[in-house]
């Protein structure tokens, strides 16, 4: 793979937290048979129901057919993203392209979490691209990220969303392998998140820098007495935004064991809800519960919950 072909899976502005560890490999070189993984994906809407139009997949990354799961929302469309490798390992890049047009509805998840393996050498990076056209609806539900110790990682999540589409999209990130004795022991964890509207003008940019040797995470201001990281991000349409935050607010309440806050995005483009709590499970629980109020607001119809083998 050349140089410019390998740039197409690296982001544009990897942070000098993760630059800092730039180094050969001397095991597969960036761009080897797979250390470099894409999914590319374009839903719509065909006869009442949400299809594939187009699928373009690279090793390590695959995605099942669509499943319809659900009786009351039948156009809606479950895929599945599966990872054929054990992890994400030094030097890996991955790109995950996904648009939605003509009033497609579809809720994505992936088989497992996302392992984040010991890095002796260099990082490893992550692009997620996802488009909404107008009229169009989408629950992007992965599982939690796993930090290795010593693990470094980067992924940039870049929206482009119509004021008249819906956005759920939620990223959990646990301390490592606690039953191994690791907690807090990765180099860093980047997340960079920012989205555009349709005329592609900047609505908003956020970004989660866990550095633990940089400093005690577990402090008042960060994560407190707390050990697992969530975030939920809702960009839709402002005339949904205070039943949103009120019904979540309401929701808070059935999770005592898990702490949110609410509050909203610039340009009235959505909410953000910033989740903290000490298992995975229980956060995971609670976006489940968001994405149920989510749904039900804008499409009228229940969520019966993610089912995986």
């Amino acid at each position: 793979m050349t140089p410019s072909e390998i740039q197409f899976y690296v982001p544009d502005d990897i942070p000098p937290e993760v630059l800092a560890y730039e180094s050969e490999l001397r095991q597969l070189g960036v761009g080897k048979a797979g250390k470099v993984g894409a999914l590319a994906l374009t839903l719509e809407m065909s006869s009442g129901k949400t299809v594939m139009k187009e699928q373009f997949c690279k090793v390590p990354l695959y995605v099942q057919r669509a499943l319809y799961l659900e009786e009351s929302l039948p156009s809606m469309a479950y895929l599945y993203v599966i990872s054929i490798s054990e992890g994400i390992l030094q030097g890996d890049r991955y790109r995950i392209d996904i648009a939605l047009k003509k009033n497609a509805r579809a809720h994505i998840t992936t088989t497992g979490a996302t392992k984040l393996y010991y890095m002796e050498r260099n990082y490893a990076t992550q692009i997620v691209n996802i488009s909404l056209d107008d009229g169009c609806y989408l629950e992007y539900v992965p599982d939690q990220i796993i930090p290795y110790a010593h693990s470094r990682f980067y992924q940039k999540a870049s929206f482009k969303i119509h004021a008249n589409s819906t956005l759920v999209y939620s990223e959990v990130v646990v301390p490592g392998r606690v039953a191994h004795g690791e907690s807090f022991d990765y180099d860093v964890c980047y997340l960079k998140t920012l989205a555009r509207d349709q005329n592609d003008e900047l609505t908003f940019v956020d970004i989660a820098r866990l550095i633990p040797k940089a400093g005690n995470l577990k402090t008042l201001g960060l994560l407190g007495d707390h050990d697992v990281f969530g975030t939920i991000y809702i960009v839709t349409n402002k005339k949904y935004l205070e039943e949103l935050k009120r019904a979540v607010n309401v929701a808070r309440e059935k999770f005592p064991k898990v702490s949110a806050g609410v509050t909203t995005l610039p340009r009235d483009s959505g909410i953000l809800i910033r989740v903290l709590g000490n298992r995975a499970d229980e956060i995971k629980s609670f976006i489940y519960e968001v994405v149920a109020i989510v749904r039900k607001l804008v499409l009228d119809a229940p969520f019966s919950g993610v089912r995986k083998s």
